[in-house]
């Protein structure tokens, strides 16, 4: 890739966005870590992993396409994906699955999305905020 097509913000805002970058790390660490996990597995453990895992990924890229409010609805399910992807990693390490190294590593990228995610979610809320005040403020007066 050139320089100034890297430079260049893409088609799809959500592209742009660093957290959805971490969002796709974090599925393929999941993936990889999956990979360790018996096979014998009849529960459907790997499986639900894996979709908690893409499910942040997905709503962050979902709620780019809307509104500030529902971009903001969107992330905060991203959040719900996060916790219970943390929920599938504990699991995973209870039951010798993954070692304390990568429970660790996991816990961290979780704890890394949570945070840019508030830090989104509370961007956009200030945004929106600020452009309802402007939107009052351009409204004529009432009339009693």
């Amino acid at each position: 890739m050139n320089q100034s097509s890297e430079n260049m913000p893409t088609f799809f805002r959500f592209e742009d966005l660093r957290i959805y970058h971490k969002a796709l790390d974090y599925v393929s660490w999941v993936q990889d870590i999956s990979i360790l996990m018996p096979d014998t597995d009849h529960t459907g453990f790997k499986l639900a992993f894996n979709q908690a895992s893409r499910e942040i990924a997905f709503n962050i890229a979902e709620g780019s396409a809307r509104n500030k409010a529902q971009f903001i609805y969107h992330l905060k399910i991203a959040k719900s994906a996060i916790r219970q992807c943390l929920v599938f990693t504990s699991l995973a390490h209870n039951n010798h699955y993954i070692t304390d190294e990568q429970e660790d590593n996991g816990r961290n990228q979780l704890m890394e999305m949570t945070k840019m995610l508030g830090a989104l979610i509370t961007s956009l809320q200030k945004a929106a905020e600020a452009s309802e005040q402007y939107d009052d403020h351009r409204q004529p007066p009432k009339s009693y």
